[in-house]
C-alpha cells in the first residue's frame, strides 16, 4: 500500500523566527496606527535605511561634496516623499487611496530588492502583512513569492490560499480579483487595462476576474477585461 510522505515545512532557527515575527508584528502595528503618507513614510525611511545601510537614520548631509553625492542619492531615495512612482503619472490614480499606499509600495518593492528579501521564510509573512494595509483584500492562508509587482495596490483582491509565484505583474489599474485557491505562475503578467491602438496614450479600465483554482501558467498574459473560469487554466504546462 502506497504511503504519502510528510510535509516538510522548513523554519528558520529558532531565535530568528522569533526576531522575524517581532519586526512583522511591530510594522503591522505602525501601519495600522498610521495611515498618513507621511508618517508612514517616515517608517518606511527608518526600516529601509537600517536594512541597506546598516545603521540607524538621521545625521546631516554633506551637500557641498560631489564626491558624496552619490551616497546622498542613495539616503534620499530610501525615503518615500523624496521620489515618485509610475503609478502617480497614471491619469486616472486615485491620489486619496494611493498616496497612503505608495510608502509601503516601495517598501515592497527596496525589501524584494535587498538580500533580505531572498529570506524566503520572513519573505511570505512580510508580503501578507504589506498587502492586508495596500490591497483591497487579502484572504487566509495567501502566498505572495519574491518580486511580485503591484501597480495601484488598492485594486487587488486576493482569495484565500490563492499563490503568485516569483516575478508576477498584477496590474490594477482597472481592478483585480484573484479567487481562492487560483494560482498565478511566475512572471505571468495580468492586467485589467487595455489601449487604443490609434491612442496609445489613452487607457481603458477593464476589470479581471481569475476564478477560483484557475491556474495562469508561467510566463502567461492575461488581459485586460479577461475572466478566467473558475478552474480553468491559461497557458501551457509541463505533461
Amino acid at each position: 500500500m502506497a504511503t504519502t510522505a510528510a510535509v516538510h515545512i522548513p523554519h528558520p532557527a529558532p531565535e530568528a523566527e522569533e526576531v522575524y515575527r517581532r519586526w512583522i508584528q511591530f510594522l503591522d502595528e505602525e501601519f495600522t496606527r498610521h495611515s498618513s503618507s507621511e508618517r508612514r513614510s517616515e517608517i518606511v525611511r527608518d526600516q529601509l535605511t537600517q536594512l541597506y545601510l546598516g545603521r540607524p537614520h538621521g545625521g546631516k548631509l554633506n551637500l557641498a561634496l560631489t564626491s558624496e553625492l552619490p551616497g546622498n542619492v542613495v539616503t534620499l531615495s530610501l525615503d518615500p516623499m523624496n521620489l515618485t512612482m509610475e503609478a502617480e503619472h497614471y491619469a486616472d490614480v486615485d491620489h486619496d487611496r494611493y498616496n497612503p499606499r505608495k510608502p509601503l509600495l516601495w517598501f515592497w518593492q527596496m525589501f524584494d530588492r535587498s538580500p533580505i528579501g531572498l529570506n524566503h521564510w520572513l519573505g511570505l509573512r512580510f508580503r501578507c502583512m504589506l498587502g492586508r494595509h495596500i490591497f483591497r483584500h487579502v484572504g487566509a492562508g495567501v502566498k505572495i513569492h519574491h518580486g511580485v509587482e503591484v501597480t495601484f495596490g488598492y485594486n487587488l483582491s486576493l482569495g484565500d490560499g490563492a499563490i503568485i509565484r516569483q516575478g508576477a505583474l498584477l496590474n490594477d489599474r482597472g481592478g483585480i480579483s484573484v479567487g481562492k485557491n487560483a494560482v498565478i505562475g511566475s512572471f505571468a503578467r495580468i492586467y485589467s487595462h487595455a489601449y487604443d491602438p490609434a491612442n496609445y496614450d489613452q487607457a481603458t479600465l477593464a476589470p479581471t476576474v481569475i476564478g477560483a483554482r484557475a491556474r495562469i501558467a508561467s510566463h502567461a498574459i492575461v488581459l485586460g477585461g479577461q475572466n478566467v473560469a473558475d478552474g480553468e487554466i491559461v497557458g501551457s504546462f509541463p505533461q
